[in-house]
Order: C-alpha cells, then sequence, then structure tokens
C-alpha cells in the first residue's frame, strides 16, 4: 500500500488513485445504488454478449467447444470456514479495543484525554457543518495520494515544522495540566 502511495510505480498509482478519484466523483452525482447497478448491468451485457457471439461463431463453424465460461463456473468459489474465522477475530477485537476506549472517554477516565475528545467533537461538529462526507473522502483520497510525495520531498521542513508545534502543545498541555485540579500526568 505504501508503495502505491509513494508512487514508487507510476503506473499502478496513477491507475489506482484515478479509479478511486473518478468513482467518488461520480458518487457526487449518482448514489452508490445506481452505481453498482449499472456496473453489474454493464457486466452482464458483457457477458451475455460474449456468450451470445460465442454461440453464434460454434454454430457457423459446427464446432462443439462448449460453454465459453466453463473453467470460471467449474471453480469452487466458497468462503472457508478458517478465513472468515480469522478475519472476524480481527474485526472483533478491534471493535471491543474501540468500545473500552470510547468508554474510557465518555465516562471520564483520565480528565484531560476526555477534554481532548471533546474538543475533537466540537472540531467535527464544524469540519461536518463546511463539508460532507463524500467531499471529506475525496480530500482524504487526494491527501493520501499526495501527502507522502510531498514529504518526501520536503521531509526536513516538515520535521521542523511538526516538532516545533509539537513541544508548543507540549507545553501547553502541561500548564493546562497544572491549573485543572484532579487531572493525572501522564509519564512520558
Amino acid at each position: 500500500m505504501l508503495q502505491l502511495l509513494r508512487w514508487r510505480d507510476v503506473r499502478s498509482s496513477a491507475l489506482v488513485f484515478g479509479s478511486s478519484l473518478f468513482f467518488l466523483l461520480f458518487l457526487t452525482h449518482y448514489s452508490i445504488i445506481s452505481i453498482l447497478s449499472y456496473c453489474a448491468l454493464a457486466l452482464l451485457s458483457a457477458t451475455v454478449s460474449f456468450r451470445v457471439y460465442r454461440g453464434v461463431l460454434q454454430a457457423v463453424q459446427k464446432s462443439d467447444e462448449g460453454h465459453p465460461f466453463r473453467c470460471v463456473l467449474e471453480k469452487d468459489l466458497a468462503l472457508s470456514r478458517e478465513a472468515v474465522q480469522r478475519h472476524s477475530d480481527v474485526v472483533l477485537s478491534r471493535i471491543n479495543g474501540a468500545l473500552k476506549e470510547l468508554r474510557r472517554l465518555f465516562l471520564v477516565e483520565d480528565l484531560v484525554d476526555s477534554l481532548k475528545f471533546g474538543v475533537l467533537l466540537w472540531v467535527f461538529t464544524y469540519v461536518g457543518s463546511w463539508f460532507n462526507g463524500l467531499t471529506l473522502l475525496i480530500l482524504g483520497l487526494v491527501g493520501a495520494f499526495s501527502g507522502p510525495i510531498t514529504y518526501d520531498k520536503h521531509q526536513t521542513q516538515i520535521d521542523e515544522f511538526v516538532a516545533s508545534v509539537s513541544a508548543r502543545m507540549k507545553s501547553v498541555l502541561g500548564k493546562i495540566q497544572e491549573k485543572v485540579p484532579g487531572a493525572k500526568k501522564k509519564p512520558e
């Protein structure tokens, strides 16, 4: 995945980025149900046309090659129980971890963490009023494909800026923790 985002293989990265961006921009005008239906209809039209073409060709040539999709029809496409179990265990452990963290934040186990979470939610209310979810997905996609390449080109300047902001945030957080009663200082 990092190879795609860092544009190591330009052709693959361009294909993934272009098709993903096209799909997301297409979603701005049509619903996901319409898009999936049109794609499935196009695939069905192509396979039916190919099947009819091969049938006519076999009738004209008087050959007996059989069904053109026989090799695909004979393959077993069933999911194994072990693969489903393995993936569901991973998903379950991540959901349980997220639920524990949300419980910790909402029930104010650590006052400073809960306040930071509250500020994040407050920021999300403004972001939600400015953008819809689809616009955020498009911006995220563009950022994911342009961010790593920008970082590679300007790494020293970005690292200096991040270190500066991080130092300022730590000093502000330290001042807040000193002033807020009951706030635990986290060991570094």
